[in-house]
């Protein structure tokens, strides 16, 4: 069983910072790309930002610049730096990974944490 739990949600003013952070527990023997998905009221899902094993990184075009994804391959965790938020970035934010759990690569999902930002 795999699982990826996210933490660093919450509400924050225009301007502000926040830290998003994902960590994959379970039978894992190894993760190919990481990254971050985000789902605002009445709109699909899109992607925010991605990294590679080898830490090739891509963004959306909305958060380049503000933005920033890294992971530390060793303890299976993906981060996203989020800088000089606007009202339009709140969201839940989907952490996701493709790992391959010894018997194939499959997409997994975390639960989602709510980014609000908000004055």
């Amino acid at each position: 069983q795999v699982q990826l739990v996210e933490s660093g949600g919450g509400l924050v003013q225009p301007g502000g910072s926040l830290r998003l952070s994902c960590a994959a527990s379970g039978s894992i023997f190894r993760i190919s790309a990481m990254g971050w998905y985000r789902q605002a009221p009445g709109k699909q899902r899109e992607l925010v930002a991605t990294i590679t094993s080898s830490g090739s990184t891509n963004y959306a075009d909305s958060v380049k610049g503000r933005f920033s994804i890294s992971r530390d391959n060793a303890k299976n965790t993906v981060a996203l730096q989020m800088n000089s938020l606007k009202p339009e970035d709140t969201a839940v934010y989907y952490c996701n990974a493709r790992i391959d759990n010894g018997i194939g690569l499959r997409n997994y999902w975390g639960q989602g944490t709510q980014v609000t930002v908000s004055s």
